[in-house]
C-alpha cells in the first residue's frame, strides 16, 4: 500500500540536512559562487562527507549507506530549498550510480570509496554541441586503437570539470542507435581542454574538448555497447531527486512570497488581499504539493522496486514546470524589484529555468511519458 509518510528517522535526517546546508551553504556564500570556477562550498561538501550523505544511496560494501531513493529526496528537497550548489548529483548519483550498476569490481574498489568521502568527484560528459540528449546525440568517437581507444569529440555543459577526479565520457563505439559506451578520463590528460561556461543559474560547467585522448579497456564502465542502459537506467533514478530539488526550491519560493504578500501593503491593504493574486497564490500551492506528492509517488516505487518509467519522467516533467511558473509568478508579485540582485526571488528564478531544461528537458520527458503511455 502506498504510504507518503515520512518516519521519524526521514524527518530527522531532513533537520540534519537543512541545519548543515544553512550554515555551510547560505543564500549569501550562493551568491558568492556564482560565476565562480570551481562552483561549491568546500565546507558543505566536508560536512556531507562527515555526516555519511555524499554516498547516501551508494553500496555499503564500498562505505554507502545503501539508503534508498526516498531518504535521497529527503536530502534533495532541502538542497533545492537552498539552491546550495555542489557536485553530489553528477558525482554519488549520475556517477556513482553508472559505477555502482555496471562498474568492474577494481573500478568500484577504486572509485566508490572515494566518492562515498568526497575525496574524489566524477562528473559525466555526455551531452554535444547541436546534438540530442537521446543515444544518437552521443556523436563523440571512441576509435579502436591497440588495446585500447583514442576519443575524439567534445561535450558541454560538463559541471564541476574543473574538480572532477574523473570525467565519466559518454563515447560511441559503433553505428547502432545505442552503441554507446562510458569511459573514464582523467581531465588532466593530454588532449583534454576545458573551458567555463556562462549560464542562467551562474554554476560551474564547463565545455570539454578531447583530442585523441587515450583510454584502456580497464577504463571502459560495463560491458561493450551498454553504455547507453546504463545511463538510462541510472537517469532515470536520477531525474527523480532533480524532480526533488524542484520541489525544495518552489516550496522555498512559496513561503518568501507568501511572507511578502502579507507584509507589503498597497492602498492599505496587504498584496494578499487582492483577489487576483490571492488566486495566483492558490493556484502555485495547489500545484506544488501535487507536484510533491508526484515526486514521492515516483520515489517510493523507486524504493519497493516498482517501475518507474513513466512515474520518473512524469515527476520530472511536473516539478520542474511547477518551479518555474511559481518563480515567474513570484516575480509578478514582487514586482520590478524581484528581478534586482538584492532580492533572492530572482535567484530562484534562474535555477528555476535551467533546472527544467537540464537532465532530459521537457521534449524529452514527454516522449518518454508518450512511449509509456501509447506502447503498452
Amino acid at each position: 500500500m502506498l504510504d507518503l509518510t515520512f518516519s521519524p528517522e526521514q524527518e530527522m535526517l531532513r533537520e540534519t540536512v537543512r541545519g548543515v546546508v544553512a550554515t555551510t551553504s547560505p543564500l549569501s556564500v550562493v551568491r558568492e559562487l556564482e560565476d565562480d570556477p570551481t562552483g561549491y562550498s568546500p565546507e558543505l561538501w566536508k560536512q556531507l562527507g562527515h555526516l555519511d550523505l555524499i554516498g547516501l544511496q551508494l553500496p555499503e560494501e564500498y562505505g554507502g549507506s545503501g539508503m534508498t531513493t526516498l531518504e535521497t529526496v529527503v536530502l534533495y528537497e532541502e538542497f533545492g530549498r537552498a539552491i546550495a550548489p555542489s557536485p553530489h548529483f553528477v558525482s554519488s548519483i549520475l556517477s556513482g550510480g553508472a559505477l555502482a550498476r555496471s562498474g568492474s569490481d577494481e573500478q568500484k574498489q577504486a572509485w566508490l570509496p572515494a566518492i562515498v568521502s568526497g575525496e574524489a568527484i566524477l562528473t559525466p560528459a555526455w551531452l554535444e554541441p547541436e546534438n540530442s540528449s537521446g543515444p544518437r546525440g552521443v556523436q563523440l568517437r571512441a576509435e579502436p586503437d591497440g588495446d585500447g581507444w583514442t576519443l575524439t569529440g567534445a561535450k558541454r555543459h560538463v559541471a564541476f570539470a574543473s574538480s572532477a577526479s574523473r570525467l565519466v565520457v559518454l563515447a560511441r563505439t559503433g553505428d547502432g542507435n545505442e552503441d554507446v559506451d562510458l569511459f573514464l578520463v582523467d581531465p588532466g590528460a593530454d588532449g583534454v581542454t576545458l573551458t567555463q561556461q556562462l549560464t542562467i543559474a551562474s554554476d560551474a560547467q564547463y565545455r570539454v574538448e578531447l583530442a585523441g585522448v587515450r583510454v584502456t579497456e580497464a577504463d571502459r564502465i560495463g560491458a561493450a555497447g551498454s553504455g547507453w542502459v546504463t545511463w538510462s537506467a541510472v537517469m532515470h533514478e536520477a531525474i527523480i531527486l532533480a524532480a526533488a530539488q524542484a520541489v525544495g526550491g518552489a516550496q522555498y519560493t512559496m513561503d518568501i512570497t507568501v511572507q511578502y504578500a502579507k507584509d507589503r501593503h498597497q492602498f492599505d491593504k496587504p498584496l494578499g488581499a487582492f483577489q487576483a493574486l490571492a488566486h495566483y497564490l492558490a493556484d502555485a500551492a495547489t500545484n506544488v504539493d501535487g507536484a510533491q506528492v508526484l515526486v514521492h509517488e515516483a520515489a517510493w516505487a523507486r524504493s519497493e522496486g516498482r517501475p518507474v518509467a513513466k512515474l520518473a519522467p512524469m515527476a520530472k516533467l511536473y516539478a520542474c514546470q511547477t518551479f518555474r511558473d511559481v518563480t515567474a509568478t513570484a516575480q509578478q508579485i514582487f514586482g520590478g524589484i524581484g528581478f534586482t540582485v538584492e532580492f533572492d526571488v530572482q535567484l530562484y528564478f534562474r535555477r528555476a529555468k535551467q533546472l527544467q531544461m537540464s537532465w532530459w528537458e521537457p521534449r524529452v520527458l514527454e516522449e518518454l511519458i508518450a512511449a509509456q503511455v501509447l506502447d503498452r
